[in-house]
């Protein structure tokens, strides 16, 4: 019996069986959910900003609508093999309890069609478009998140978010192959700083919704460890994080006013996983502790981070 089989009855939203009754819109809607479209919105802030920096200006702006839509098709065909491997376990959790697949509208063999689709196609795209580095590295990033986090590391190890956040730092070297062709130490760098970022900004994340890893099964860092080892390591990979995005203007690739976000935004990080630490030691639980008020931050200082990125090659 799966977990979509064994969940309650009536925890899944009621849809009628046969494509042809499930109302067109609510389908298209439906694939595009398949995609997850809010995901893709933080792959690109790490995209474009990038290919600003490797032009030293503006860059063509058909290579960078070009490289959009292939990372939007190829982060969309991962994410659909990822709910097509998942959908037992989402089926588990109220936060994903109401993705496609769990509630009927997209039937598994439509998802794994679509994600085949999508990953066929942007591998093209990109090779047409853009340039064959840029279409094997999208197409790496892709194989790596649907095989190695999805497949192997997810249901298997707590440091499945750590390794398999490689997947989502590879738009940096997307970005900067799309431009130059190549890869530099530019690209690595804002690659480790993504890294580095990733387990951070999710981890205060599964604080929050714990029970659901813990329901089905998933060994994320905080439903195997208590709340004080994990904002001790978020705190650690903070630290790491924000030494590492300082790396640029020394190294000659920024200048003052990237040097100035990095650090302004780096400090503020800091002052909020400490804080979330200082809490997790001191016993507190539930609302109080205000796990998200980093993992919300956590967007916004990737957002401003990367839009330093851009914005200061206009400045030196």
């Amino acid at each position: 019996m799966t977990a979509v089989e064994s969940r309650p009855v009536g925890a899944l939203s009621p849809v009628p069986g046969r494509p042809g009754d499930r109302p067109f819109g609510a389908r298209v809607k439906a694939f595009v959910a398949l995609t997850k479209p809010r995901v893709i919105e933080l792959l690109l802030m790490t995209t474009v900003p990038v290919m600003f920096l490797a032009a030293e200006g503006v860059p063509n702006l058909w290579l960078v609508l070009a490289t959009c839509v292939g990372g939007y098709l190829s982060a969309g065909g991962a994410a659909a093999f990822n709910m097509y491997l998942d959908r037992d376990i989402d089926a588990l959790m109220d936060r994903t309890s109401q993705r496609p697949l769990v509630t009927g509208m997209v039937s598994p063999g439509e998802c794994l069609v679509f994600a085949t689709a999508l990953a066929v196609g942007s591998t093209a795209w990109f090779w047409f478009l853009v340039n064959p580095l840029s279409a094997m590295l999208s197409l790496g990033a892709l194989l790596f998140y649907v095989v190695v986090y999805t497949m192997i590391l997810k249901r298997r190890t707590s440091q499945n978010i750590v390794w398999g956040g490689i997947a989502g730092c590879m738009p940096v070297f997307i970005g900067w192959s799309a431009v130059t062709n190549s890869v530099s130490w530019a690209s690595f760098i804002l690659f480790l700083v993504i890294f580095f970022w990733t387990p951070p900004h999710y981890w205060p994340l599964s604080m929050k919704v714990k029970d659901d890893y813990e329901r089905a099964g998933v060994p994320m860092l905080p439903a195997v460890a208590g709340n004080k080892v994990v904002a001790r390591q978020i705190v650690a990979y903070s630290w790491v994080m924000v030494a590492v995005s300082l790396l640029l203007q020394p190294l000659g690739y920024t200048g003052w006013f990237y040097t100035v976000v990095a650090v302004a935004c780096g400090a503020f990080w800091l002052k909020e996983a400490h804080g979330l630490q200082s809490r997790a030691k001191a016993g507190i639980t539930g609302a109080k502790l205000k796990e998200m008020r980093l993992f919300h931050w956590s967007i916004t200082y990737v957002s401003l981070l990367f839009v330093a990125v851009a914005v200061d090659p206009f400045l030196r």
